[in-house]
């Protein structure tokens, strides 16, 4: 069965942001199934706009940061 973005509910959804990007901390669960955790990274450009990026490597700050969403977003996962 091919994916379905119809069927891909975001349960929960907060992001954190510096000068140069944003890391969102989300939740989805998919056809009403298994709630999952996924981390996505966006880096500014030129223009200050935000380009999706490979999330990679974090920096201790990063880390820091989002480690209180990663907590909420546990408990939205009821």
């Amino acid at each position: 069965m091919p994916y379905d973005s119809n069927l891909d509910e975001k349960v929960f959804s907060k992001s954190w942001e510096n000068d140069t990007g944003r890391l969102t901390v989300s939740i989805y669960s998919y056809n009403k199934g298994v709630k999952k955790l996924q981390i996505s990274r966006e880096n500014r450009d030129n223009e200050g706009e935000f380009r999706f990026a490979k999330l990679g490597r974090m920096s201790k700050e990063e880390i820091e940061s989002i480690l209180p969403l990663l907590q909420e977003a546990v408990k939205s996962m009821g």
